[in-house]
This record gives C-alpha cells, sequence and structure tokens, in this order.
C-alpha cells in the first residue's frame, strides 16, 4: 500500500524487450536504499517488484497487461519516473490510500500557470469519471492530488510548487499520458451498493417462490 507522496524523482535507465513483457532498469538510490528481491516500489503509480538492486538502481519486470493499461509502456530511456516506496505499518499516511494498481491513463489537456501554483485539466476515461469528486482524491502518475473539478470527460488539480519540483506532473505537457488510479474505497462501495441491490432482489424472488 502507497500514499501518493513521491519520494524520489528517479530515471529510466534501460529497458529490455523481452517480447511479451519488459525488463526496467530504473535509477532511485532513495528508495533502493535497504531495497532487496521481491519488495515493492511504485513507478509512476505502478506497483513493481524488484528483481535485484545495484548502485542506486534497481530492475523490474513490467508484463504486457501493464504495458498496456499504463503509461509505462511509453516510457523510454532517460524518461523521468514518480518514485515511491510502500507505506511502513504504523507511518504517517500523508496522501490518501493508493494500492499501486492503475485503473487506466488519463491525458494532460492544458496547463494554466498561476503566481504560486499551477492549474492542470487531465482528461480521464468516461467509465471512470463516476469516481472522480470534486475535492475528493486521485493519484496521477503516483502523486495523490485533491479534485479541484469533476467532469465527464475531465478532471483539474492544482499543483504547489513542491509537486512541480519534485515529481515528473512538473515536465508533463499538453498531449503526454498520465497513470490514474481512482480512490479504492469509492469502488467498493459501488460494488457493495450494486450487490445490496441484488440481494434484495434475490430475496424478493424467494419469498416470491415459496408463495
Amino acid at each position: 500500500m502507497f500514499t501518493g507522496i513521491v519520494e524520489e524523482l528517479g530515471e529510466v535507465a534501460a529497458i529490455e524487450d523481452l517480447g511479451d513483457a519488459a525488463r526496467f532498469r530504473l535509477r532511485g538510490p532513495v528508495v533502493t536504499e535497504g531495497a532487496k528481491h521481491g519488495d515493492s516500489i511504485a513507478v509512476n503509480g505502478v506497483c513493481l517488484t524488484v528483481v535485484d538492486t545495484a548502485d542506486g538502481e534497481f530492475t523490474a519486470d513490467v508484463m504486457a497487461e501493464t504495458l498496456h493499461r499504463s503509461s509505462l509502456g511509453a516510457l523510454t530511456t532517460g524518461s523521468r519516473v514518480n518514485l515511491e516506496r510502500p507505506m511502513a505499518l504504523g507511518g504517517r499516511l500523508g496522501g490518501h490510500l493508493v494500492q499501486g494498481h492503475v485503473d487506466g491513463t488519463g491525458t494532460i489537456v492544458e496547463r494554466t500557470p498561476g503566481e504560486h501554483w499551477e492549474l492542470v485539466k487531465v482528461a480521464l476515461p468516461v467509465r471512470l469519471a463516476r469516481y472522480v469528486v470534486e475535492k475528493g482524491s486521485i493519484t496521477v502518475d503516483g502523486v495523490s492530488l485533491t479534485v479541484v473539478e469533476a467532469a465527464d470527460d475531465y478532471f483539474t488539480i492544482s499543483l504547489i510548487p513542491t509537486t512541480l519540483a519534485l515529481t515528473t506532473l512538473g515536465i508533463k505537457q499538453p498531449g503526454d499520458p498520465v497513470n490514474l488510479e481512482v480512490d479504492v474505497l469509492a469502488k467498493y462501495v459501488e460494488r457493495l451498493l450494486g450487490r445490496g441491490d441484488k440481494d434484495t432482489e434475490d430475496l424478493a424472488e424467494i419469498k416470491e417462490m415459496d408463495r
């Protein structure tokens, strides 16, 4: 489990094409400190498993499903990436609960600079719009952010100088893809409410059969 508080702006050192997968070598001396085989590190919001580490770098295998459903497939050698280690049990939850399971990709539409912040508009798949609400939480490229405006096919976020300086969101331009993870609590609530309706229908049907 992650919090969406990026620890380090890393870099893709190399990508090896494995046919139906890819092996990424990523540079991140902060997140690799103490990391070992089997540990998890979020890369642009995608939870990846560490294969090995050496000299401030780590490697991770990325399967075809992840390459297709996230923006990791668009990365090249030299691309900057947001890196975060999992939250330690008992640690502070600085952002919100983030699983590292990307729901889809969005696209930067426009950026509106302000004196001390920047407003960014992001287009998103319509199927994800129902989980995004004004003042709610959303993860963009692994960064926990608060939604300013929520519409049917886009949302906006405000980025403070720290976020602009220390994450990929400071360098993303209109047309660039971003990974999106909606609030998992919203998905569970939707599922439970849907199941509740089904349970009511099943109970009514059973009562009808008993008559």
